[in-house]
């Protein structure tokens, strides 16, 4: 019988690690169809990003009683499920507590840890629960939410407090073990037997890491992918200043030689198109920020034209660029190529007044806590839309025609623009 079931948890973690390598494997593909862009500058301080954002969370500190629960949540379950390697190899070994032996006293220290940040991350977790959904807090009740991204986020909770509700119970119910927090509830089960109590310790070990497997299958399909990818995208974040725009260089060199026509070369070639249609226009950067959005909405509650009731949501824009990237890879994935569908990442996921409403300040970009951008993917496809498809409205396009022949907004002929002065 335990033959039987070790080969049974052994055949059952192969297949949640494929399934869940699978899904990762197309996401890093669906990531890679954007335009290659070469970021390998200094190193040092992407690392510190690294250390200081993702690992850090310093963005979240803004607000530090959120914060501090959120530490509760992400710290805790990342320690926590560093059990996990002695678990699996209690199930394929056959063993319990393999590692006890070698650990001694550390061992219940490490226990005692986990049990402590197992308790503040249920409590954290139903502090969220309530904030989400009963709290009147006007991110967390946005249409953006509507449907599955509500769902969403309230099932994370909920298994999150389920798999600390199991790893507390597994040790309460271990006569063996002898434990901070999982002593005081040994209270509960004191009137069953032994046999009773190990009956519940197994099955509560075989519902924890099978709740474990499904968590991380559910991860890649789930806004809580962010957990993986929040370092990386820490990580290639641009170091650039704040609000500075990335230039067209083809567009860049027309001015340049409007006004140094010596420098133009004889033949010149144009790009293939201009900003973003869809998501394969897109940097693969642009396109790891949709997959990394945590749709936390602080991004969107920052936002001036957001705040005045206009239809922008950075929060949407990048919802709306990872449903589109994840239906082009459905696509892949049926077609082995991708096969025109008759639809783009602009105009039917983001409308054109939403990208008009952004007043390009970089409010949301200051405010996301994992360092995405999505006034780059709203820039891109306002070029599109007025370099591609000429769709700008008349006062712009005024101001377009007057750059291009007089070099300024104005109506004026260069040679006259100091004709005021000499009227006085």
């Amino acid at each position: 019988m335990a033959l039987i079931a070790q080969l049974a948890f052994s055949l059952i973690t192969g297949i949640a690690l494929f399934f869940f390598g699978k899904k990762l494997m197309n996401i890093r593909r669906n990531i890679f169809l954007g335009k290659s862009l070469e970021i390998k500058d200094a190193p040092a301080k992407r690392w510190s990003n690294v250390l200081i954002l993702a690992l850090g969370q310093k963005k979240m500190f803004h607000n530090p009683l959120v914060a501090i629960l959120h530490l509760f949540v992400y710290v805790g379950f990342v320690i926590i499920n560093i059990e996990l390697l002695e678990i699996i190899i209690d199930g394929i070994a056959g063993t319990h507590r393999i590692f006890k032996p070698y650990l001694g006293d550390y061992y219940d220290f490490l226990i005692n840890s986990f049990e402590i940040l197992a308790l503040l991350v249920l409590i954290a977790c139903v502090i969220f629960f309530t904030r989400r959904n009963i709290v009147n807090i006007k991110r967390l009740r946005s249409k953006d939410l509507d449907g599955w991204p509500k769902s969403d986020a309230n099932a994370i909770l909920i298994i999150e407090v389920v798999l600390m509700g199991l790893f507390l119970t597994m040790n309460t119910t271990d006569e063996e073990a002898d434990y901070l927090i999982s002593n005081l509830l040994k209270p509960i089960f004191s009137g069953l037997d032994s046999s009773t109590l190990s009956a519940i310790e197994h099955t509560a070990w075989w519902l924890h890491i099978l709740g474990i497997y499904a968590f991380m299958n559910y991860l890649p399909y789930s806004k809580h992918l962010h957990i993986v990818l929040a370092f990386p995208n820490a990580y290639y974040a641009p170091l650039t200043p704040k609000g500075q725009m990335h230039n067209m260089v083809s567009i860049q060199n027309e001015v340049l030689y409007a006004m140094q026509p010596e420098l133009a070369p004889t033949t010149s070639t144009a790009p293939d198109k201009f900003g973003a249609r869809d998501v394969m226009d897109l940097s693969w950067k642009n396109l790891m920020d949709a997959y990394s959005c945590t749709e936390c909405g602080r991004c969107s509650a920052a936002c001036p034209a957001n705040n005045t009731g206009k239809l922008l949501s950075p929060r949407k824009i990048m919802m709306a660029t990872r449903d589109r990237l994840e239906e082009v890879g459905k696509n892949l994935d049926s077609n082995k190529k991708f096969v025109e569908d008759g639809k783009s990442l602009l105009h039917d996921y983001i409308s054109v007044e939403e990208l008009r409403a952004c007043t390009t300040c970089n409010a949301c970009v200051e405010e996301c806590p994992v360092s995405i951008s999505p006034l780059d993917i709203i820039i891109e496809l306002r070029r599109s839309l007025v370099m591609e498809e000429s769709n700008a409205p008349v006062e712009w396009n005024g101001m377009f025609s007057n750059i291009e022949n007089n070099f300024a907004p104005w109506k004026f002929s260069p040679d006259d623009r100091d004709a005021w002065t000499k009227e006085a």
